[in-house]
């Protein structure tokens, strides 16, 4: 007797065919298949290996499903990592990350100049006697003279964001305004001690250090600075005029240009990695180590392919004729009892993991706390020894 063994492809993917579990429930389901659709009455036309070939596709459309929900739970954490070196990722736990948590706040720190993906690059425009505008893309220029324009940084071509302009030293005297005035603050809390007179220790709340570091900051841009200035389109206006020898005189600028997302300003790997459910690494299951409750969904599935299948093959003979009479064959309604099982199987199967995503066992297991907690409350617990919950 021919077994799924000794048969010569018995599947028509092979991706189980070495699985010793898999090869001992493929023969048993082809008892289990003929004898519910009525073999021992009425034969049932199908073979071995079309039974096999349900059999795989039901643990094929059985493992979709899950890794399909596995990937929605752990999606955030591959995101970037290799897409082909992860062998068996579908049947780990992994640690999860917030990889794409920093990689979403990225543009906003290199808005802020504050870091990204994204170099940014400096350079100055030399100031001229009588000449309050220049432009920035034609005078901007790096410390060799080129053009800032024509970095190898904007590969794109695109337009510079200026992102700061940095001051001249100051003309005139500025020390009335730094980090040790007092002047505007609540530092009269009290005194903590004094060696002479005229030297006076305060304890200050923390808040004013944070205070003093933005006034500080103000002043190093406004009180500290010669010139003001303001952009106009391509032109930096400069407020005031610039006048007299301006040989030595250089108005330096910070800019950035438009980042191009597949090639951030140093080698990144991570954007060749995961990007979408598409290419999450994630293979077959193990037939060996799916459950009882997985077998069971995959034995369902195989009798209502197998019953779509029949009736398939009896659809293409409505009747057989016998003497004085014909045999009306039961094709069509095979193959819509099949279809619908198959139908009922799968929302089954979604609804059970819809309620098993990690994002609703997280709700689940905060109900379920809160519960516990409304419960204990309750709970009679006699003196002295009551412990009091929430």
């Amino acid at each position: 007797m021919a077994t799924f063994a000794n048969t010569s492809n018995p599947t028509p993917f092979a991706a189980f065919d070495s699985d010793t579990d898999f090869k001992s429930d493929a023969d048993k389901m082809v008892t289990f298949v003929k004898r519910k659709l009525g073999d021992d009455i009425l034969s049932v036309e199908l073979t071995k290996k079309q039974i096999f070939a349900c059999f795989e596709e039901s643990f094929f459309q059985y493992g979709q499903i899950v890794n399909e929900y596995q990937a929605r739970s752990q999606l955030s954490t591959f995101l970037g990592t290799a897409t082909g070196s992860m062998s068996g990722s579908e049947q780990k736990f992994p640690r999860e990350t917030l990889e794409f948590l920093d990689r979403q706040a990225e543009p906003y720190a290199f808005e802020a100049g504050v870091g990204g993906s994204y170099d940014s690059i400096s350079g100055s425009i030399q100031l001229r006697d009588g000449h309050q505008d220049y432009n920035i893309y034609e005078n901007l220029k790096d410390k060799e003279g080129n053009l800032i324009y024509s970095s190898s940084l904007n590969t794109q071509t695109t337009k510079m964001k200026l992102q700061e302009v940095f001051h001249f030293n100051p003309q005139a005297a500025y020390r009335f305004f730094d980090t040790t005035s007092a002047v505007n603050y609540l530092n009269n809390e009290f005194s903590f001690e004094s060696f002479t007179p005229e030297t006076i220790f305060y304890v200050l709340p923390v808040f004013e250090d944070i205070l003093r570091a933005g006034q500080m900051d103000v002043s190093h841009r406004v009180r500290r600075s010669n010139y003001s200035y303001k952009i106009v389109g391509q032109n930096i206006r400069i407020y005031p005029m610039p006048t007299g020898d301006q040989t030595d005189k250089k108005i330096f600028i910070r800019v950035a240009f438009s980042p191009d997302p597949l090639n951030p300003s140093f080698g990144d790997d991570t954007i060749y990695g995961v990007s979408n459910l598409s290419n999450v690494p994630f293979g077959n299951l193990t037939y060996t180590n799916v459950n009882s409750i997985g077998r069971q969904w995959v034995r369902q599935y195989t009798l209502s392919l197998c019953k779509e299948l029949l009736g398939l093959v009896r659809s293409k003979f409505k009747s057989l004729p016998i003497p004085n009479t014909d045999i009306q064959l039961d094709g069509d309604t095979l193959v819509s009892q099949g279809r619908e099982d198959k139908k009922e199987l799968i929302t089954q199967l979604r609804e059970m993991l819809d309620s098993m995503t990690y994002d609703k066992i997280i709700e689940t297991n905060a109900t379920k706390a809160e519960n516990i907690q409304k419960h204990l409350r309750t709970v009679p617990v006699p003196n002295g020894r009551a412990i009091t919950m929430g």
